[in-house]
Formats: structure tokens, C-alpha cells, sequence
């Protein structure tokens, strides 16, 4: 075998690879929930709020030191706040609030741009906080494998969340 034999291997090998990813999902979607004995119009108020969505932020809890600067309005569509930490530095904007919901559009530089929402659903349990992301993952074969793992990862994260949600309002009745 010539050095060029090797070396035309390893190219087709690595292009196998690479459009082997082309059939895995192009986009992500994760979604956690929970039920809790607080109002619909309290969470979604604290969701669209910078210092409300802080209140239970479960990038503070994991990272303490996370920096965080907020922006635009206090609260409502185009309220947001910048963020550097542990996990990466980004923003965080407010893209819509309707009666149910508040949308987020985040932007994290090279790794993408997932969009956030989280929904406040009375329910005669209480209420149903559903918090979803969906990332577009484009063609790009590196973020199509990182994103078979990142339900798992940011799935903790969402719960973390929740969990820190429930305990604010808990702690505030």
C-alpha cells in the first residue's frame, strides 16, 4: 500500500462520516413540565420579566458566578439580558408574550440559535408550565451529533428550572 492509498482511505472514510450525519435529525426539540399551585399570570409575569426570570434562572443555580447584564425594558418583547459563564456566554431576548406564553429567541454565537418558550396552562391540578426549546441544527455534521445528546443535557436544565420556578412561588405564598 502507497502513502496515497492511505491517505484516499482516510479521505473517504472521514466523507462516509460526514454525509452519514446528513441522516440524522436536523433539528431539536426538548420539553420538560410541571404542575404547580401557583397562577398562570404569575409565572408567565416572572417570565417575562429580567429580574423575574432570574428568580429562577437554572443557569444560576449550576453557575453561580454566571454574569448576567440585562437590556431593553424591564419586562415584555424586547426585554433580555446578556450572560457569560461556565457553559458559554449569549443573550437571552423576550420575542413575544401572548396570554399563555412568552417566547425567547437566544443567541449563542457559534453554537446557534435556539428558541426558548415557556407556557402557563390553568389546569384543575394547578398549573401546567411547559418549557420547550427548538434549535435548528442546520447541516452542519458535528452540531447533528452533539444534537442526539442535547435533549439529556438541557432537558436537566429545563427541569432545574422548574423545579427553582416552583420553589420561588412556594416560597413567596
Amino acid at each position: 500500500m502507497t502513502i496515497w492509498t492511505v491517505l484516499l482511505g482516510g479521505v473517504g472514510v472521514i466523507a462516509l462520516a460526514a454525509a452519514g450525519t446528513l441522516f440524522l435529525p436536523g433539528e431539536v426539540h426538548v420539553k420538560r413540565q410541571a404542575t404547580m399551585k401557583v397562577a398562570p399570570e404569575t409565572v408567565l409575569d416572572l417570565a417575562a420579566s429580567n429580574e423575574g426570570y432570574q428568580r429562577f434562572n437554572p443557569y444560576l443555580t449550576s453557575d453561580p458566578d454566571l454574569k448576567i447584564m440585562p437590556f431593553g425594558p424591564r419586562s415584555g418583547v424586547g426585554s433580555g439580558f446578556r450572560f457569560e459563564g461556565r457553559e458559554g456566554k449569549g443573550s437571552q431576548t423576550v420575542a413575544s408574550v401572548t396570554a399563555d406564553s412568552v417566547r425567547y429567541d437566544i443567541d449563542l454565537g457559534a453554537m446557534g440559535r435556539p428558541v426558548q418558550q415557556i407556557t402557563a396552562l390553568d389546569t384543575p391540578q394547578g398549573t401546567r408550565v411547559v418549557w420547550t426549546m427548538k434549535m435548528d441544527l442546520g447541516l452542519n455534521p458535528v452540531a447533528r451529533v452533539f444534537g442526539l445528546f442535547l435533549d439529556g443535557m438541557v432537558g436537566k436544565t429545563f427541569e432545574q428550572g422548574l423545579d427553582n420556578l416552583a420553589a420561588t412561588e412556594s416560597a413567596a405564598s
